[in-house]
């Protein structure tokens, strides 16, 4: 099974799980969203990778019209459903993949993209399609989490990650994202970056992820390295993992 199949196949087992996710439901980077689109004032706007909605119940609100697009049926439902019983009704649901947007050139005022492009297989195609739907001069967001620029956390961050969730394909770090985005024409005007805490027992529940698998990820997080343990916070009580942090990365760009 390829990557994409992979990413339909969990989320469509588990789509529900995402629209009650505290996680996706909630969270400072949708504040900064609604900050960062409020200016501009746009007339259409495509959430990609849309999952549970959030980041559209978002757009909706300070955009004409929104178009919403994900690679799953199932999230799909589930994000219109979400979003019906909010009263919002300026939303199209369409199903398609990132990598290959099925839309015109210039279509867009707007494009954003939640919490979800560590699932895509070819990023430099994701932006590039991004950039070539969005309308000269118009505003590109994306917001995931990002990988440690430390080439051995990077590798053990995405080997958990990945472990928990087959569909995850790789977090990348921050500088990788802003030289992608530059180099697809577009010009960065925003960038920040959080931590991120993970609990790591509704992470894992999330994905529904199996018991051993669960125990053994586990108890390969306690035995990361103490230097290791100590950059990614990893939180251990009573021999019994709890959590660890990453980082989230919000971007904001213009194409010129």
């Amino acid at each position: 099974m390829d990557i994409k199949e992979q990413v339909k196949a969990q989320f469509g087992a588990n789509a529900a799980n995402y629209v009650a996710s505290p996680r996706h439901a909630s969270g400072g980077d949708l504040d900064v969203l609604s900050e960062w689109v409020k200016p501009e004032r746009a007339a259409k706007a495509l959430d990609i990778a849309t999952g549970g909605g959030h980041c559209a119940l978002a757009l909706a609100s300070a955009v004409d019209e929104v178009t919403t697009l994900d690679m799953t049926p199932e999230m799909l439902r589930e994000a219109e459903a979400f979003l019906a019983a909010k009263g919002i009704a300026n939303v199209h649901y369409v199903q398609g993949d990132a990598e290959q947007l099925p839309f015109g050139d210039e279509s867009f005022d707007l494009v954003a993209c939640r919490i979800a492009a560590h699932h895509f297989p070819d990023p430099d195609r994701f932006v590039q399609e991004a950039t070539r739907v969005l309308k000269s001069g118009g505003c590109f967001i994306l917001m995931d989490n990002v990988a440690p620029e430390s080439d051995r956390l990077d590798a053990l961050y995405n080997d958990a990650e990945k472990r928990r969730d087959p569909s995850h394909f790789r977090a990348w770090k921050k500088s990788e994202w802003v030289r992608r985005t530059e180099l697809s024409g577009l010009r960065v005007e925003q960038l920040q970056q959080t931590a991120k805490a993970f609990e790591f027992e509704p992470w894992c529940a999330r994905m529904n992820v199996s018991e051993p698998v669960r125990r053994q990820l586990e108890a390969d997080m306690l035995g990361w390295p103490e230097e290791v343990r100590r950059q990614l916070r990893v939180r251990e009580e009573n021999g019994r993992l709890v959590g660890f942090e990453g980082s989230f990365m919000m971007l904001k760009a213009r194409k010129v």
